[in-house]
């Protein structure tokens, strides 16, 4: 049942029981401690005005007879319970109605009374004949007399005293729930406020506007510390889903892209086949120009089918070689490769000795691709400056052209994969857009970086940052290296790993 009740009201229910409890325990404590004091007083009364003994004054020794004591019944008896001598004074305000004597057992035991001085007392209450009021009585004989004297005081006055302080208690504690309640009720909506907006962003945030948040959520209050841990949840959840969403979007471009360039080539190759199939083969010249087309077309293929498995490969996390590599060599190499493609093109190298672990075939390609990457994109004969050093830790590589340069957008996404500046993708404006995303990928494979500066009419440059193997190392041998490799595949054996 209670599971079926909000918070707010469970909270408010064990308010209102817990205080019921306590306020029920206060109000009984007070009852109880005010009747044991009102019918103390009254045995107290009993006791100073209680009558001598039948045989020592009779009714009418001390006091003057029954009319001078306060009471309002006095009854002489013997212990066989025969009545000697009775006496009634009804109790009340001159025109009230008067109270009937009270009703007294025929035979009044003694059992559980107390000596007080040469009488043996015991105190009971009974009823009024008519059932409508109660008395207190006062047993009493000496131990060297037969006579027992009964008075009895009606408690008529300590019953109302005792009613009218249960209706009080009765009113106060209703009051005081019923204020509890109220006050309960706003003390737990206002605790439970961020609880509210917690509900209302998890709302929004399931209509699908991750950008909600729990708006003021601090640190002192459970629930505050419970919207902030929410709001943190949030945004990681926020981040993740555009992660997703962006790699959703590389990948369908991805995908577009390789249909794209692959598409060209195929229709290529389909029409040199048709050419073939409409008597090519029957003229030697039209037969060479479709063998030769379809050689041709079917490199480029898989030239773009190597690459993209270099680049599915290094996005599974697939290890490369791991080698000292002079660096200085691998670049020398391929400017002069570059030398020997476009003799006319004035290139310059600047290059100190460099070593890195990695893999040098790999290495060798991105170098290949930044300089063709320069000549794809520049006019001829424009100057090409090339430098290897090394830089706080890192081999550097820098690839410097004197060329149209390139604008602010296209530096951003220049290592995208199938990015060009030219958008028509002619194939006069280069390659298909996968030479700079190796340069990114590799380099990041050897736990190095990539970067690109340019403006527009004033060329650009692309870095590329490699981890030296060791520190500075320009004046060491590729000796040293394979010993230095040796020792840390000899340790890293031992090591288990």
């Amino acid at each position: 049942m209670l599971a079926r009740l909000s918070l707010r009201t469970r909270l408010v229910l064990g308010v209102l029981v817990l205080a019921a409890a306590g306020l029920a325990v206060a109000d009984a404590a007070t009852y109880t401690s005010l009747r044991s004091f009102l019918i103390q007083r009254v045995d107290n009364t009993l006791e100073a005005d209680h009558p001598e003994g039948y045989g020592h004054g009779g009714p009418h020794g001390s006091g003057g007879g029954p009319g001078g004591f306060n009471r309002s019944f006095t009854q002489y008896r013997t212990h066989d319970g025969t009545t000697i001598l009775a006496s009634y004074e009804p109790q009340g305000p001159p025109g009230s109605t008067a109270t009937s004597p009270p009703q007294l057992p025929g035979t009044i035991s003694m059992k559980g009374a107390s000596q007080k001085g040469f009488d043996i007392v015991r105190y009971f209450t009974v009823s009024a004949q008519d059932g409508g009021d109660r008395y207190r009585v006062r047993a009493a004989f000496e131990q060297d007399d037969d006579t027992m004297v009964v008075t009895a005081l009606s408690l008529h006055d300590v019953d109302g005293t005792l009613h009218r302080l249960l209706m009080i208690e009765l009113l106060v504690t209703g009051l005081v729930l019923a204020a509890l309640g109220a006050i309960g009720v706003w003390v737990v909506s206002l605790g439970l406020r961020p609880l509210r907006a917690i509900e209302k962003t998890a709302g929004a945030i399931a209509s699908g506007d991750l950008s909600q948040r729990v708006e003021r959520a601090e640190e002192r209050t459970e629930v505050g510390r419970l919207g902030l841990a929410l709001n943190a949840m949030l945004s990681q959840i926020e981040t993740a889903f555009k992660a997703r969403e962006a790699s959703e979007r590389k990948l369908r471009r991805f995908v577009a892209d390789a249909s794209h360039e692959l598409r060209t080539p195929l229709a290529a190759v389909r029409a040199y086949a048709e050419l073939f199939t409409r008597g090519a083969d029957r003229r030697p010249d039209d037969l060479a120009r479709a063998m030769t087309g379809i050689t041709r077309e079917s490199e480029r293929m898989s030239l773009l089918v190597q690459d993209l498995l270099l680049l599915a490969r290094l996005d599974e996390g697939r290890p490369l070689e791991r080698e000292p590599v002079r660096l200085d060599e691998v670049v020398g190499e391929a400017v002069d490769t570059a030398r020997m493609v476009e003799p006319a093109r004035p290139i310059e190298l600047d290059a100190d000795g460099a070593f890195v672990l990695g893999d040098r075939d790999r290495l060798r390609q991105i170098v290949d691709n930044l300089l063709s990457n320069v000549r794809a994109h520049t006019p001829p004969g424009t100057p090409m400056h090339v430098t290897v050093g090394h830089v706080n830790g890192d081999a550097v590589i820098e690839v410097q052209d004197a060329g149209p340069g390139l604008n602010e957008k296209s530096i951003e996404r220049v290592f995208e994969r199938f990015y060009r500046e030219d958008q028509s993708r002619s194939r006069a404006s280069g390659g298909v857009g996968l030479g700079l995303s190796i340069v990114a990928a590799v380099a990041e494979a050897h736990g190095g970086t990539v970067a690109a500066r340019s403006e527009v009419g004033k060329g650009a440059t692309f870095r590329i940052a490699l981890p030296l193997l060791n520190g500075n190392n320009s004046h060491r041998t590729p000796s040293d290296f394979s010993e230095a490799v040796a020792s840390m595949e000899t340790t890293s054996t031992k090591g288990g790993t």
